[in-house]
């Protein structure tokens, strides 16, 4: 558990900062920083494999994560940093992960499951709303892009 109000607090702005969690309620997100799961990592320590089944996201504290993004094993890697949410998609959906995440720099990462996520979201049924309908959007403005291309493509 968080006892320090400043750490909950500066975890809050973090999460409030993240377009995912742009239109939650403060006290959602208090929710989230309060329950979730705070771990300090290692250099090297792996947060997650590529195909690891993904029920959880993770929130950059402090220090450094290395995503290693090829599918056909040649070197490449995207390096994140505080504020960089892993795997948001996870925590609205089963998935796998697409990457192998390795700690660069020693640091904190909090730790969000989707059965909290699910938690918020029958608690606060406002905020539930507003990321399905900001999800939607996104989704069919996907499609419509995608559509768009293969219409292009196909003249």
């Amino acid at each position: 558990m968080k006892m320090d109000a400043a750490v909950l607090n500066d975890e809050i702005a973090l999460l409030g900062a993240l377009p995912f969690f742009a239109d939650f309620e403060k006290e959602a997100l208090k929710l989230i920083a309060f329950s979730a799961d705070t771990r300090i990592v290692r250099a090297g320590d792996v947060l997650f494999r590529r195909g690891d089944a993904a029920d959880s996201a993770f929130l950059m504290l402090s220090g450094t994560v290395a995503l290693d993004v090829a599918d056909d094993g040649s070197p490449s890697e995207a390096v994140f940093g505080r504020g960089c949410l892993l795997g948001q998609h996870a925590l609205i959906a089963p998935t796998q992960r697409p990457a192998t995440a390795v700690m660069r720099e020693p640091g904190a990462v909090l730790k969000i499951t989707r059965a909290l996520m699910v938690r918020v979201l029958d608690t606060y049924s406002d905020t539930a709303a507003k990321l399905r309908g900001r999800i939607e959007t996104e989704l069919s403005t996907t499609l419509h892009e995608v559509q768009g291309a293969m219409n292009r493509l196909m003249l």
